[in-house]
């Protein structure tokens, strides 16, 4: 069905599509069985898809990333798609309208998607009503990926991330520190060892307060060398901090086949362009940390063949994005039934 009606969307502007599909399956999900369907026709369930990982219990390693569902606006709908994960956001304390548009690029002779969104979000309080009053989680597994506001310096930046993480608390299940996004200027020096060990400190000070604690993950860029993923090693290891998200949109532009004017627009590069890469740092990752943390893996997923690159390189869980964009809804099945017979 996906393969019918993809021309179509991909014949209009991509954020538009994006509101098409997405307010669609609301709709439809309205409708009384609708759910029901969705999880005959999409969802694929076996016990050897069950992971525990950081704590939690997860019906499959196969998660939405953060970006489609910025507002919690379809969590339900997604996890009846067969995701066993999902992650809204990202969140900022303060609502933002993001960049100008256009500021979403279809790279079709890349597979690949080119995103200068900016942290468009209605803010951090929409989002904890509109999972507070989630009435049937299905078992999924929410994260909260969190960031700051535009407007807010870098060195105030811990008490957007305090906000986002407080008041979402009691609605998510992990949290992810996004400061990886190229699209927020000034963001990704907070990659930088000082002021990313301040806050994930920060973070765990407050998570260690509370009767029960939240796993916190880091999400990184592709773009670190080998010296700063060994800087990441270390503090991860240092704040105790649950694990990393490998990886984020890279500003990378090497060996695309698109037109030159799509390859020049700004933003983060996604899709299989990035799947190289992302694997390489979850490798490294894994490798030099002797293993010591839980890795989520992301970018370029566009197969069940993709997913396991992940999971062998030293991934415990995988999410998809573009890939799912590009390949439908059916995409998640596949990997599911993939795993399965793998026993990966």
């Amino acid at each position: 069905m996906y393969k019918l009606v993809k021309p179509l969307l991909f014949s209009i502007d991509p954020e538009n599509a994006h509101g098409v599909v997405s307010g669609g399956l609301r709709s439809f999900c309205r409708l009384w069985g609708s759910k029901r369907l969705l999880r005959a026709a999409y969802g694929y369930e076996h016990p050897g898809l069950e992971r525990e990982v950081f704590g939690l219990r997860f019906k499959n390693p196969i998660g939405l990333a953060a970006g489609f569902d910025k507002n919690a606006e379809y969590v339900a709908e997604m996890a009846a798609l067969g995701f066993g994960f999902i992650e809204i956001g990202t969140v900022t304390p303060r609502p933002q309208p993001g960049n100008p548009k256009p500021r979403l690029f279809r790279l079709v002779d890349d597979h690949a998607l080119i995103n200068r969104m900016g942290f468009n979000n209605q803010g951090v309080d929409v989002a904890a009503m509109r999972l507070s009053q989630l009435k049937d989680r299905q078992g999924i597994i929410i994260g909260g990926n969190i960031g700051k506001n535009k407007s807010t310096p870098n060195e105030e930046a811990v008490s957007d991330y305090i906000k986002c993480f407080d008041t979402l608390f009691d609605v998510v299940d992990y949290f992810v520190v996004n400061v990886s996004s190229p699209n927020t200027p000034g963001l990704r020096a907070l990659q930088e060892k000082e002021p990313l060990t301040q806050i994930l400190n920060t973070l765990q000070q407050r998570n260690r307060k509370n009767d029960i604690s939240r796993p916190i993950l880091l999400k990184i860029a592709p773009d670190l060398t080998n010296d700063q993923l060994d800087d990441i090693i270390e503090i991860v290891t240092e704040t105790k901090i649950a694990g990393v998200i490998a990886t984020n949109t890279t500003i990378a532009r090497e060996g695309l086949r698109s037109h030159g004017r799509l390859v020049a627009e700004g933003g983060g590069l996604s899709g299989k362009p990035l799947r190289s890469r992302a694997t390489e740092v979850i490798r490294h990752l894994a490798t030099e940390s002797k293993r010591a943390f839980p890795i989520i893996g992301v970018g370029g997923i566009h197969s069940p063949e993709d997913a396991l690159e992940k999971l062998d390189a030293g991934a415990a869980l995988v999410q998809l994005y573009t890939g799912f964009i590009y390949e439908g809804p059916g995409l998640i099945k596949r990997i599911g039934k993939e795993l399965a017979i793998s026993k990966r």
